[in-house]
């Protein structure tokens, strides 16, 4: 069984995509299996994450960015793709850095996610996107 989701982003950050792939994991009466969500972009990523504060995505998001600054940072005066905007390839080498797939037992019709975990897709463009991912179950 697949599925396609559609996460619109509004710049960096983590968006949360739980709910919807609960309800289609549901909503296919599949009782064991495996998940794999796969997001088909190159510049943002796939997370399970702390669903319950806040304050965990807003660090995350500050970590990375000071891991990885814009382009036009003076540390980041190596990159040469900079042709798409200061945000472009910074995104990539996140992107590069974190999960663009995750895998997820299903056990007993449920998605076996941990009591504060959540699906999150991480954005890492300052522009607002549509982002595909891909479901399978197998």
């Amino acid at each position: 069984m697949q599925n396609r989701f559609v996460v619109s982003t509004r710049g960096q950050g983590l968006y949360q995509m739980t709910d919807p792939v609960l309800d289609w994991v549901r909503s296919t009466k599949q009782q064991t299996g495996l998940l794999t969500l796969f997001v088909q972009h190159t510049s943002c990523s796939l997370l399970i994450q702390e669903n319950a504060d806040p304050e965990v995505q807003d660090d995350l998001k500050a970590f990375f960015s000071r891991l990885v600054p814009p382009a036009d940072d003076p540390s980041m005066h190596y990159l040469r793709h900079t042709y798409e905007g200061v945000d472009d390839m910074p995104a990539h080498i996140k992107a590069a850095l974190l999960p663009v797939s995750l895998s997820i037992p299903i056990c007993d019709g449920r998605v076996a996610l941990g009591t504060w975990q959540g699906i999150f897709l991480f954005e890492h463009r300052d522009a607002p996107h549509h982002r595909k991912i891909m479901a399978h179950i197998a």
